[in-house]
C-alpha cells in the first residue's frame, strides 16, 4: 500500500471490513411495501453516516441510480447523486472512507478525476471510486446513451486508464484511443491518495472480473451461500495472476438483527414475504437476470437466499443476491466470522431503516466481532 493511502480505512488493519451500502436511495436494499422502509431523507443519511463513522466502519458506498425499479414500491425511485453526496459526507465525517459510484458512459474521465480529487481533499484522503460500466439500458435512455454489452468493459478500462493517469499528475497529454479522443488532458489538484484513490468494481461475469483484476482494489460479488466462495476466490485468483496483482473480495449483506432469533426471523418474513413488491422484483430480474455464476466453473443458482430454499417461500422483498444476516447479535457475528473464514475480506450492510437499526448493530455486533478477532477495538 502506498503510504499516502494510509488515511483510507479501506486499507486499514481490520481483518473483516464493513461498509454501509445503498443508503443514498429510498428503500436501500429492501424491495418491500413495508411503510417503515428507508425514506432516504438527507438529514437521516447524514446522521446515520456520522454514527457509522464514529463506530469505526470502513466505508460508505452509494448506488448511482437514475430510475427506480417500478412496481408498487418503486424502490430507488428517489436517490441522491453520488459525487455531490460524497463531497457532503466527506465534510461531515472524520474517518470513514467515502465512495462515489460513477457510470462511466455518463461521466468523462476528466470530470470524474476533478470531482474525486475534490472529495479526496474535502475528506483529507478518504475518497474512493466505485466504477460501474452500465447494465440497465432503461436508466441510460434518460441520458440518450446506449450501452454496448460486448464492449462496455473495454470502454470502462480505457476510461480508467485516462482517469488514473490524470490523478497521477504530470504534464498535459493527448489521448487517441478506441473510445476516447481527447486533447490537453490534465487536472489540478491531484488526489491526496497516491497514485489515485481506492477503486471498487462489481462484476460476476468473466469480463467483469477481468476488468476488476486490471483496475480495482476491491471486487464486489454476489454470494448467496458460503459454499460458493472457494470456487469464486480460486477463479478471481487466476484472473489476478494474469496481471500480477492481488485484490480484496467483498460481498453484500442485509441485516435484520434483534434480541431474539424469532423476532429477527418474524420481521424478515414480514417485510420480505408478507410485504413483498413482486412487480419491482420482476422488473429487476428482467433487466438484471436471475442467475449468478462463477464464470468458468458455472456454479449457477437463482439469486435466492437460504430462507427461500429452507421454506419454499419467495421472500421477494429481499434484494436478489444479497446475503441475509438474520438473527441475534451472536448469530450475525458468527455468520460474519464464517464469511471471513471462507476468504471474503468484508461485506456491506443494509437495513430496512438504517438510522433506526444501525445503532443496535454497532453496539451489539461490533464488540462480538472484536472478541472473535475480526476487528480491533475502536479507539
Amino acid at each position: 500500500m502506498d503510504a499516502s493511502r494510509a488515511s483510507n480505512p479501506l486499507f486499514g488493519p481490520n481483518r473483516f471490513k464493513l461498509g454501509v451500502f445503498s443508503a443514498n436511495c429510498d428503500g436501500g436494499l429492501t424491495m418491500s411495501l413495508a411503510p417503515e422502509r428507508w425514506p432516504c431523507n438527507w438529514d437521516d443519511i447524514a446522521a446515520m453516516s456520522v454514527l457509522a463513522d464514529e463506530a469505526g466502519l470502513e466505508f460508505i458506498l452509494p448506488v448511482a441510480k437514475w430510475r427506480g425499479y417500478q412496481g408498487r414500491a418503486n424502490v430507488y425511485g428517489k436517490s441522491f447523486e453520488t459525487l455531490t453526496h460524497g463531497a457532503a459526507l466527506g465534510a461531515l465525517t472524520k474517518r470513514i472512507a467515502i465512495f462515489s459510484t460513477v457510470h462511466v458512459p455518463l461521466v468523462t474521465p476528466a470530470f470524474a478525476a476533478k470531482a474525486i480529487a475534490t472529495i479526496d481533499h474535502v475528506s483529507h484522503g478518504r475518497a474512493g471510486l466505485n466504477i460501474v460500466c452500465g447494465w440497465n439500458q432503461n436508466e441510460f435512455d434518460l441520458h440518450g446513451v446506449k450501452i454496448d454489452p460486448e464492449t462496455r468493459y473495454d470502454h470502462g478500462l480505457e476510461w480508467f486508464e485516462i482517469w488514473s493517469r490524470l490523478l497521477r499528475g504530470g504534464p498535459e497529454f493527448d489521448w487517441d484511443g478506441r473510445f476516447f479522443h481527447l486533447k490537453k488532458l490534465h487536472t489540478n489538484p491531484v488526489s491526496i491518495q497516491r497514485p489515485w484513490p481506492a477503486v471498487m468494481s462489481a462484476g460476476f461475469s468473466p469480463k467483469g472480473r477481468d476488468f476488476a483484476a486490471r483496475a480495482a482494489d476491491v471486487l464486489f460479488l454476489n454470494v448467496t451461500e458460503l459454499d460458493q466462495v472457494p470456487a469464486i476466490l480460486a477463479d478471481v485468483e487466476t484472473q489476478m495472476a494474469r496481471y500480477d496483482r492481488s485484490i480484496s473480495v467483498f460481498t453484500m449483506g442485509h441485516v435484520v438483527c434483534r434480541p431474539t432469533r424469532k423476532e429477527a426471523e418474524d420481521y424478515f418474513h414480514y417485510f420480505a414475504e408478507e410485504m413483498e413488491d413482486p412487480e419491482g422484483q420482476a422488473y429487476y430480474i428482467k433487466n438484471r437476470g436471475a442467475t449468478v455464476s462463477d464464470g468458468s466453473r458455472q456454479i449457477a443458482r437463482p439469486l435466492l437466499n437460504r430462507f427461500h430454499r429452507a421454506t419454499g417461500l419467495h421472500y421477494a422483498g429481499a434484494y436478489p443476491g444479497v446475503y441475509p444476516f438474520v438473527g441475534t447479535p451472536d448469530d450475525i457475528a458468527d455468520e460474519m466470522a464464517r464469511m471471513s473464514a471462507s476468504g471474503l475480506a468484508g461485506c456491506t450492510v443494509a437495513f430496512v431503516d438504517y438510522l433506526k437499526e444501525i445503532p443496535y448493530f454497532l453496539a451489539e455486533v461490533l464488540p462480538r466481532l472484536e472478541r472473535l478477532g475480526l476487528r480491533a477495538p475502536d479507539a
